[in-house]
């Protein structure tokens, strides 16, 4: 039961705000891209961007991210028994590490930057957004899945 009271909704807060995060840095990456080779974008063109962007990546980079998420996050419950104090860095870590697999694998498999937003500085930005949804699942998630097993 606890499953379904406070470890889901806690996957569910950390998966949207990593992935709201990933897109919105997406989407101002490529903005400022335009920017730089001098096209004149409107705030509200960015506004509308953000948010096409959000709707139109939810159902691929969303799903993409979901399932990355929950494969680091369930390893991670397990390996933070293990090292209860560094809980929080181990989130975080596997945060990153899961939107860093994501990146490298989409690169790999396609041969091309998919996620456009993921280029050059946009690559951390994107770990970051990752970093973030780990850190928040640990503050979310029970403390007594983290602790050390007797």
């Amino acid at each position: 039961m606890a499953f379904l009271t406070r470890l889901l909704p806690s996957f569910l807060i950390s998966w949207l705000l990593a992935f709201t995060l990933a897109s919105l840095f997406h989407s101002q990456y490529v903005v400022n891209q335009l920017v730089n080779v001098g096209v004149v974008v409107k705030f509200s063109d960015r506004i509308n961007l953000t948010f096409d962007d959000w709707f139109g990546l939810l159902p691929t980079y969303g799903a993409i991210i979901g399932i990355a998420l929950a494969i680091a996050f369930i390893v991670t419950v397990k390996l933070s028994k293990k090292l209860p104090n560094y809980t929080m860095a181990l989130f975080i870590l596997a945060g990153v590490s899961a939107f860093a697999v994501i990146l490298a694998l989409i690169e790999s498999i396609m041969n091309i930057h998919i996620i456009a937003g993921a280029r050059g500085w946009g690559f951390y930005m994107q770990l970051l957004a990752g970093g973030i949804g780990g850190g928040v699942f640990a503050k979310l998630i029970p403390s007594y899945l983290c602790q050390a097993e007797n």
